[in-house]
């Protein structure tokens, strides 16, 4: 309420931070906390084993997520924060007032990861094998520093679905140690050794290429590798699927294709448990018998599990609504205790960069738009992804919309929608705000965010 409106309307807001969150997840569990300690693994088996074979592979393989990493993965993650903060200001800044110490202490470990991977990959080639020993508790180093950030930024996450006793008593303790965390990590942690053993296949792939024998062998540990992660793996999920809040689990049916049919939600869950399968059956293969394995179905498993955890992602940040904070804040931005205030004195009234105050005859269109501004925008555009006309098109058909029955929906909808956050306002607002879909229903056009204006108090 006490910033301007950034929206991008034909993307939208949440496909952006949804776009920029999914990438940096797949490089962080999957280059970074699983490869770290599978590529030190390879290291002390060339050492181990005096094959130099096994040291050359663990530094290609170290080679590709040290510059994946250090480029993409640091701009996406600060692109995560920067893509929050205009989208979301309200809920960003709330979360930093409760794990500010978390955080501070995550820029820490993050530092000294990334001192870490620099240190690991550029003293390779000079310590040589006089100094290899240390070289690999480097690399141990390396991968509790990795594994720290991601378990650090999980206690925010799986806060955000279950504040837990922090409701009550409000500490950094009671917030990190939400009833979610230790589930949410326990199945983070093998995924991301899952993930990390399958791109490694890949890798594999384009790196060993002519010697066969020693191909088959790589083949044959990763495989050995990623099944042993995947027990914890599938234990992990079963524990945090039985942690999930009541009210979220009804959510994941319409999660898996955001619409409420069975069909949809069917085939995807049997997608999903088929995409299980294939990775422990190719990684099974390839541990038995890893001569016969085909040099292309190294490719598969990279990419399967890289859309698991897409499509994971995707559910864990739906099945929280209508929440951004459980029990404490909307997905709109909005604080649960202001609802009140908002249905007796009106949303506007307490709009910093609103230019409209009041509703009236002379103004409801504009008064409307501001509610949708306000209200809506962090979920939806007026004509691009995840547009409300549609939405409301496909409810009520495109003729017979009316101006009562488009309000009453919008007074209601979190009953038969419980994803969506209740409808803010007084009643004049939500009248306001249904003459304004019934207008972009007629004369369709593109919402403009601040941006687009710069820090004004009116809109043109």
């Amino acid at each position: 309420m006490d910033f301007p409106i950034f929206h991008l309307d034909y993307l939208g807001n949440r496909h952006l931070i949804a776009i920029i969150a999914t990438l940096h997840v797949l490089i962080n569990h999957a280059l970074a906390v699983g490869a770290a300690p599978l590529i030190t693994l390879l290291e002390w088996k060339g050492l181990r084993s005096g094959d130099q074979r096994w040291d050359h592979l663990a530094y290609k393989i170290l080679f590709v997520c040290f510059i994946v990493t250090t480029s993409v993965g640091a701009l996406t993650g600060v692109g995560i924060w920067f893509s929050t903060s205009l989208v979301n200001p309200q809920a960003i800044g709330s979360l930093i007032r409760v794990f500010f110490w978390a955080w501070f202490t995550e820029w820490i470990v993050f530092v000294s990861e990334v001192v870490l991977i620099v240190a690991y990959f550029l003293s390779w080639r000079g310590w040589g094998q006089r100094h290899k020993r240390l070289h690999i508790l480097l690399g141990g180093l390396l991968s509790l520093f990795s594994w720290l950030t991601m378990a650090i930024i999980v206690a925010v996450l799986s806060f955000q679905m279950d504040t837990g006793a922090w409701a009550v008593n409000p500490s950094l303790l009671n917030a990190a140690l939400n009833p979610l965390y230790l589930p949410q990590l326990l199945f983070r942690t093998p995924f991301a050794m899952v993930s990390a053993g399958l791109f490694s296949l890949m890798l594999i792939f384009f790196f060993v290429k002519q010697d066969r024998e020693f191909r088959a062998r790589a083949v044959r540990f990763t495989s050995a590798w990623i099944m042993g992660w995947s027990g914890l793996w599938l234990l992990g999920a079963f524990t945090y699927w039985r942690a999930i809040p009541e009210a979220m689990s009804h959510n994941i049916d319409v999660a898996l294709a955001t619409i409420p049919l069975e069909n949809w939600s069917t085939t995807l869950s049997l997608l999903i448990i088929a995409s299980v399968l294939a990775l422990l059956a190719l990684s099974y293969w390839g541990l038995i018998l890893p001569r016969r394995l085909p040099g292309v179905a190294l490719l598969i498993p990279c990419f399967l599990s890289f859309w698991l955890l897409s499509y994971f992602e995707r559910i864990r940040e739906f099945v929280r609504k209508p929440d951004v904070i459980a029990s404490y804040m909307y997905s709109n931005g909005l604080r649960h205790a202001d609802y009140p205030l908002y249905r007796e004195e009106g949303l506007l009234t307490h709009a910093t960069y609103s230019p409209v105050r009041f509703v009236t005859q002379d103004n409801e269109l504009s008064a409307g738009r501001e509610m949708f501004r306000i209200a809506c925008t962090r979920c939806h555009t007026t004509s691009g992804v995840n547009s409300v006309v549609a939405k409301l098109g496909g409810l009520y058909g495109w003729q017979s919309w009316d101006p009562v029955v488009i309000q009453n929906y919008l007074a209601s909808m979190h009953n038969t929608r419980p994803f969506m956050p209740p409808a803010p306002g007084t009643d004049e607002e939500l009248a306001a705000l249904s003459a304004y879909l019934i207008a972009l229903r007629d004369w369709p056009s593109p919402l403009r965010g601040a941006q687009s204006h710069g820090v004004v108090l009116a809109y043109p």
